[in-house]
């Protein structure tokens, strides 16, 4: 494709700064309760008295205490500070450790559960926000959590992390992360966010425990997790690893090649890091050859017989520019490139709100808007793009991908 990188360097710091950090900036700053709103609207309703996730505000921490590490711009260390403000203020759990799921409006308490999932982004946003200002609470608080997970959620057994708990670490029956996940004792998504929450934390404290514990997660994550026939995610598992879904999902596969080299490199085991390289080639062949549209988008899902979902949600698009672009990198194989392109291409389509700002949850496949209107909620954040971009900016900036 004839995009040359500072063309793309350039309409890439522009929708960061300007529709997704900007909306941020300018429409979610909750002034009645405090923190940041949990719904808007795709035409911009808010909904005051909406519910607060764990998801959304260790997300909203970590994207702007990374822009604040990246770009200097204190507009986003105030945000920042805002998001560790009120997570410690309101989703800690004092008594028992840990943080909770949901939160009402007002602030308290409304799902007390301990779903590892939400203490994975809790230690990957507060590690993000120690790189990012030094904080020392911060890190304290990243370790405590780190500690914890370990002496609740490992499997001394089989490996690998449980899924969800009460507020009190006892087992639960209520597992799923949502409605569309199936109520299973371990999942990809789990061990692919904790991989992820640990690779940052590693960067800013190097014990010999949470090294034993990166290494032994990309371990699993390869031993488990990568099928070893189609390098497609297996996305649940019982607790001794038996399959449990023969669902794909395109986004998590393509996030996930990028994620596992990330953590390799990051560990510094070379060995591990070569095995990491060459299975995240195949799971970005794969997601090319299966998941990539003729328009350049990501489509959702598959399964044995071929496509369940063909809509193309916002976030697989986001990790698909970084996705492909790494495989790029790794080999040097122009197709991967083109794809990242692609995929950028497409996003500036028909992802991007042109009217409202950020991005649309997502498109049918004729690329008109889906009929689900949230711009902000439990889910609906400004990690997967904003994240896209921070690393598409030092990618194609020639900084070095391990950072």
């Amino acid at each position: 494709m004839s995009i040359n990188n500072e063309q793309w360097l350039e309409s890439i710091k522009q929708e960061l700064d300007s529709n997704i950090l900007g909306f941020w900036k300018n429409h979610t700053i909750d002034d009645l309760y405090g923190g940041f709103y949990g719904y808007i609207s795709r035409d911009l309703t808010i909904n005051p008295e909406a519910v607060k996730s764990l998801v959304l505000n260790t997300r909203i921490l970590w994207t702007f205490a990374s822009a604040y590490r990246l770009t200097g711009n204190k507009d986003y260390l105030q945000l920042a500070d805002r998001a560790f403000d009120y997570v410690n203020d309101h989703f800690v759990d004092r008594e028992y450790g840990g943080l909770y799921w949901m939160i009402e409006a007002a602030g308290q308490p409304l799902d007390t559960k301990k779903q590892v999932y939400g203490q994975a982004f809790a230690i990957y946003a507060y590690s993000e926000y120690y790189r990012a200002t030094g904080n020392d609470t911060a890190l304290k608080l990243a370790t405590e959590l780190f500690h914890t997970l370990e002496r609740y959620s490992y499997d001394t057994q089989y490996k690998g992390y449980f899924e969800a708990f009460t507020q009190e670490w006892q087992e639960t029956k209520d597992n799923s992360l949502s409605e569309k996940d199936l109520n299973e004792k371990k999942s990809m998504n789990t061990h692919l966010h904790i991989m992820e929450a640990y690779t940052n934390l590693y960067r800013v404290w190097q014990s010999d425990e949470l090294r034993a514990k990166l290494k032994e997660l990309i371990e699993v994550t390869i031993k488990h997790i990568i099928h070893p026939g189609n390098a497609h995610f297996i996305l649940f598992f019982d607790e001794q690893w038996n399959y449990k879904s023969e669902h794909i999902s395109y986004g998590h596969d393509i996030e996930g090649s990028w994620l596992l080299v990330e953590a390799a490199e990051v560990l510094g085991d070379e060995a591990l890091l070569a095995e990491a390289k060459a299975i995240a080639i195949r799971m970005a062949d794969a997601t090319l050859n299966e998941g990539v549209d003729v328009d350049g988008g990501l489509l959702n899902e598959a399964g044995p017989d071929g496509l369940i979902d063909d809509h193309k949600d916002w976030w697989p698009q986001a990790e698909a520019v970084v996705g492909f672009y790494n495989a790029y990198q790794l080999t040097g194989e122009e197709k991967y490139r083109d794809a990242a392109i692609g995929s950028w291409t497409f996003i500036e389509r028909f992802i991007v709100d042109k009217e409202h700002g950020e991005w649309y949850w997502s498109v049918s496949r004729d690329g008109s808007p889906s009929d689900n209107v949230q711009k902000v909620s439990p889910w609906k954040c400004p990690y997967h793009n904003g994240r896209a971009c921070f690393e598409m900016i030092e990618r194609l900036s020639g900084a070095a991908t391990s950072h």
